[in-house]
């Protein structure tokens, strides 16, 4: 198989899909590799690097893309790409399909085999390829924060953790999975008042044992979340519906009642953000006010730091890669049933249940298709 990786086109995305270490496998495995020109510079990897692991180095990102049977990318296609999208081509990368309709769209009317990272679901309930990046989402949350609520920012100008005499800041990170729980051991870490809701019961005695008395933890009802935010300085979003949009669980009036100059960073903004007034933002312009609270949105956070995310994100992405590489999809999905999660379109059809929900569309059983 012929197996593409180009350079990430979003706004200030560093990260690439392949690493040379990477491209190694993939070549042992028997199969080529096909690299844009400059796609790993951003995360510390030069194109001699990957040709000394065996792949072929290509000029322009359209060559690449008409040329591989398998395209590997971090983030969703931009409107650009639409066009090199074909039906007999696999696209594995994160999709995010719920918050975005054009695209899957596009990929619907294509018929290309979207197989998303964010959708993977092991047997053990676990989001194997979405982890890496909520852990890092969720650590950089704390650190983006930290950052925006000094004065110069815009914010309250707040110490987290206060220093000897003074208050701490209060932060509410609202969901206790993957990018609650990386957030949380970043703000104790920094010595910040913790609160963390779930509704998920199990889950909140779960970080009750892991934290003990550093932390705060709540049943998430919107009446909870509405007095805890009177008192918040930092809001972490950290809920996820695996592919689907995410619940608006942050709303508007809860801002008015909050102190202006705190903090709302929504890092559920991928699938379409937990606040009512969340929009996306890029890297080069993080930061939007909204009746005094400053909102941070980037819909790639990880890509702030490539060089650990782009290692973090393909240790994960190569085993699942490589099956489908080896043995095609629909051989992949039937040997090892856990692919079948990620399988987002095929052939015109949205084999995704949680983003034909999302969009009211109707929705095609892989297992059923591929038999």
């Amino acid at each position: 198989m012929k197996v593409g990786c180009v350079k990430e086109i979003k706004n200030n995305e560093f990260r690439v899909g392949m690493t040379p270490t990477n491209v190694k496998s993939y070549v042992s495995a028997g199969h080529s590799v096909l690299i844009e020109k400059g796609a790993g510079e951003g995360s510390g990897f030069s194109d001699e690097e990957y040709a000394a692991a065996g792949a072929d180095i290509i000029a322009e990102a359209k060559e690449v893309w008409d040329s591989c049977d398998m395209m590997i990318k971090v983030k969703e296609p931009l409107e650009s790409e639409y066009k090199y999208f074909r039906k007999d081509m696999i696209l594995y990368t994160y999709l995010h399909l719920a918050a975005e309709r054009p695209l899957t769209d596009a990929m619907l009317s294509s018929g290309i085999k979207g197989v998303a990272y964010e959708t993977l679901t092991e047997k053990n309930g676990s989001l194997p390829l979405l982890a890496p990046m909520s852990q890092i989402a969720g650590r950089l949350s704390i650190q983006e924060a930290a950052k925006y609520i000094e004065k110069t920012f815009g914010g309250s100008g707040l110490l987290l953790s206060g220093v000897p005499g003074t208050p701490k800041a209060n932060v509410l990170i609202l969901g206790g999975g993957n990018v609650g729980t990386n957030a949380c051991k970043i703000a104790v870490g920094m010595g910040a008042n913790v609160t963390i809701t779930d509704i998920n019961l199990e889950r909140l005695s779960y970080l009750d044992d892991i934290f003990g008395a550093r932390i705060q933890t709540i049943y998430s009802t919107d009446a909870h979340i509405e007095e805890l935010t009177k008192t918040a300085d930092v809001v972490i979003g950290s809920v996820l519906i695996p592919g689907k949009a995410a619940p608006k669980i942050m709303k508007r009036e809860y801002l008015k009642d909050m102190t202006p100059g705190s903090i709302f960073v929504d890092v559920a903004v991928d699938q379409g953000g937990c606040g009512e007034t969340t929009k996306v933002t890029s890297h080069s312009d993080p930061t939007f006010v909204v009746d005094g609270i400053v909102h941070y949105c980037v819909g790639n956070m990880p890509g702030a730091v490539p060089r650990t995310s782009t290692i973090a994100l393909t240790n994960a992405t190569l085993k699942y890669g490589l099956e489908i590489a080896n043995k095609g999809l629909e051989t992949a999905c039937k040997e090892n049933k856990v692919i079948y999660s990620a399988v987002n379109t095929y052939h015109g059809k949205l084999t995704c249940e949680n983003v034909a929900l999302s969009f009211d569309l109707k929705y095609d059983d892989p297992k059923e298709l591929f038999a």
